[in-house]
């Protein structure tokens, strides 16, 4: 698949937001190890689409709590992060019910929340990626001899860098494997790249503008992401012009071949050392906080958090009326 760079256009999606008054469900909170930023990013969107004088309802759901999908509305925005609301179970259920609902299809999740299969769809689409192999605890000493550190270990299903170790002395390897192996029942280890931070937002099938971050800490890790007041997110990146708009078209390629739809995140590393840039992977529901990094993009380029969420949930009622397209 190849993409000419696809510059976001927020002025052509103010134009053509359709501000007909909704009910809306914003799910929020959840089981999973992100539930305090979840229960955010959803407080923070129905905010938003309160404002522009919709009937908002935020839910806090589970596996054993889905009264909230019971109310009849328009559409569900999910600001769910992890495990239930990012692999695609919830989005299952809402398919199964027919719900409308904003964000990826439940497979594009699923495949997205597993980072090996996330790692072999970008093999099988020439994406770059770190090299990497799983450890389970069968194979965890064939798995630890072919490495040379550093390299991240991490589990293989789970979000906001949770569980994750940046490995860098012999002595700590076998203990990080096995923490996460017994968390989670497999890791995944992962090369090392050394270099800069950068993230990339997709709305719709339009890059945002990259940005890097920068932390005082070993990587961005969940205290850097939401603890840490000195992290920095920068726009104005010195990095060449034709390898930030590559790593653009990049970043919509991974999004519509891992079949993602409406809003995507893809983070990446770029050694400096030869301007090589790799994709760790692609967040299907990234955070929804006004400090986050999709809004901030998203503000960057124009477009103000109320009309970002408006967008989201334009995108999904155009699926659920595809002949009309809302034109009332």
């Amino acid at each position: 698949m190849t993409l000419t760079t696809t510059r976001f256009d927020a002025s052509k999606i103010t134009r053509t937001t359709v501000f007909q008054k909704l009910a809306i469900t914003v799910l929020a909170g959840g089981p999973s190890g992100e539930r305090e930023v979840s229960l955010r990013s959803g407080k923070t969107v129905a905010t938003a689409l309160e404002s522009l004088g919709h009937s908002v309802y935020l839910e806090d759901i589970g596996p054993d709590n889905l009264g909230a999908l019971a109310r009849n509305v328009d559409c569900v925005f999910i600001a769910l992060h992890g495990r239930f609301g990012e692999d695609g179970q919830v989005q299952e259920i809402l398919e199964r019910r027919q719900i409308p609902y904003c964000g990826s299809p439940s497979d594009a999740c699923s495949l997205a929340m597993n980072k090996y299969l996330c790692k072999k769809k970008f093999e099988a689409i020439s994406l770059p990626t770190p090299r990497y192999t799983v450890a389970t605890p069968q194979t965890v000493r064939e798995a630890m001899a072919c490495w040379s550190l550093p390299v991240f270990v991490k589990p293989v299903k789970e979000g906001s860098s949770l569980n994750c170790h940046l490995v860098r002395d012999f002595g700590q390897f076998r203990p990080a494997v096995d923490s996460v192996l017994a968390g989670y029942g497999d890791a995944m280890i992962e090369e090392y790249i050394p270099g800069r931070e950068i993230t990339i937002g997709v709305l719709g099938e339009q890059a945002l503008s990259p940005i890097e971050i920068r932390t005082r800490r070993d990587f961005y890790d969940y205290q850097a992401k939401y603890v840490d007041d000195d992290t920095e997110y920068v726009f104005d990146i010195d990095l060449p012009e034709d390898l930030l708009d590559h790593m653009m078209r990049m970043s919509v390629e991974a999004h519509m071949g891992m079949g993602c739809r409406d809003f995507s995140r893809a983070d990446w590393r770029v050694d400096t050392s030869r301007m090589q840039p790799y994709l760790l992977e692609v967040n299907v529901i990234p955070g929804f906080t006004n400090h986050s990094l999709l809004p901030k993009a998203a503000a960057r380029d124009g477009l103000s958090f109320p009309y970002l969420c408006q967008y989201i949930v334009d995108m999904a009622m155009r699926r659920k009326f595809p002949k009309s397209a809302r034109e009332h």
